[in-house]
């Protein structure tokens, strides 16, 4: 019943563990060209029951980091940094994921790393450290690292639950948790990343640049994204939204891209509560999802994968500005 503020513009995985664990979600609007959050909307659905704030910084793009910060302290909120596409990214010459009470990354193939799966979570609090693990760790409250036993020197001197005195510590489970530990392998591959992320990230910002560029042309028929007032994003998109007033739509230039081997996305859910799978759920909604429907209707994005070549992103420009030609 506890309430967690969070957008409709976005991707389940946000907002399922709020409803896999009986809470509230409360849907605020975005803002087009960087579709971050909008922190008035989060200021006013603050209510009685709420208990934390977790949204994602969209494509690498930065939402206001530090209001929410100061809207948490000020109302006792814990904050969850959805930072999944933004590795790298800094608001205000600080790294998103370091804000926030907790921080989740994702490592699937499209991400800045990839370990094929998985992610990470982020913390620098030992007391959530060790909360995090025991969810990670099917539930155990045992923190021992894999081979080693008996660091807290009492391993069989707990009483905890109704077990008998002397339980055995690494068989004692405090949460009903998980299996989600990465494979030595996986570890192996994001860490031979790691020396070279500042490359990828160098190589996403000059491609999301090139498509700014090329596509500047074209603003009559698109709202065309921007960083966040603050943030030097780690893009991992190109966000477009083509205009109402377009003589074309969103479907039929994703398909002709689509066609000449351009592959396009959505902006995830687009409007979550439009889902399928959302349709019945318990939820609130502060301020109506203008901007969100608009999104739903009109916005797709382009890769910047830092494997793209100049000419490669020169090919995209063309076959958008021939497209536009036609219609």
């Amino acid at each position: 019943g506890d309430e967690i503020i969070t957008v409709a513009a976005g991707f389940p995985t946000t907002v399922n563990p709020a409803l896999q664990y009986g809470l509230v979600p409360v849907f605020v609007d975005v803002s087009l060209g960087t579709y971050e959050a909008d922190i008035t909307r989060i200021a006013e659905a603050i209510g009685p029951r709420t208990r934390a704030v977790m949204i994602a910084h969209t494509l690498g793009n930065a939402f206001d980091i530090e209001a929410v910060m100061t809207l948490a302290r000020a109302h006792d909120l814990w904050v969850i940094e959805d930072n999944c596409d933004a590795l790298g990214t800094t608001f205000n010459d600080r790294l998103t994921g370091t804000f926030g009470d907790l921080a989740t990354l994702s490592f699937y193939p499209a991400h800045h790393i990839t370990m094929g799966e998985g992610g990470a979570v982020l913390t620098n609090s030992p007391r959530l450290k060790v909360i995090v693990e025991s969810f990670r760790d099917w539930g155990r409250d045992c923190w021992c690292a894999p081979g080693v036993a008996d660091t807290c020197g009492k391993r069989y001197d707990w009483q905890l639950g109704q077990l008998p005195h002397g339980y055995d510590h690494k068989y004692i489970y405090s949460h009903i948790g998980y299996n989600l530990k990465a494979t030595d392998m996986q570890a192996a591959v994001g860490l031979a990343q790691l020396p070279r992320l500042s490359g990828f990230i160098e190589a996403r910002r000059r491609n999301w640049t090139l498509l700014r560029e090329g596509l500047a042309p074209f603003a009559e028929h698109f709202v065309l994204p921007e960083a966040s007032v603050g943030a030097n994003p780690s893009w991992f998109g190109f966000a477009l939204t083509v205009k109402a007033s377009a003589p074309f739509t969103r479907s039929q230039l994703i398909r002709r891209l689509e066609s000449r081997r351009i592959a396009t996305r959505l902006l995830f859910g687009g409007n979550l509560l439009r889902q399928p799978a959302y349709a019945n759920i318990t939820h609130r909604v502060v301020g109506p999802l203008t901007n969100t429907d608009t999104i739903a209707e009109g916005t797709f994005w382009l890769g910047v994968f830092p494997g793209l070549r100049p000419e490669m992103i020169a090919y995209v420009v063309e076959t958008i500005g021939d497209f536009i030609r036609e219609h």
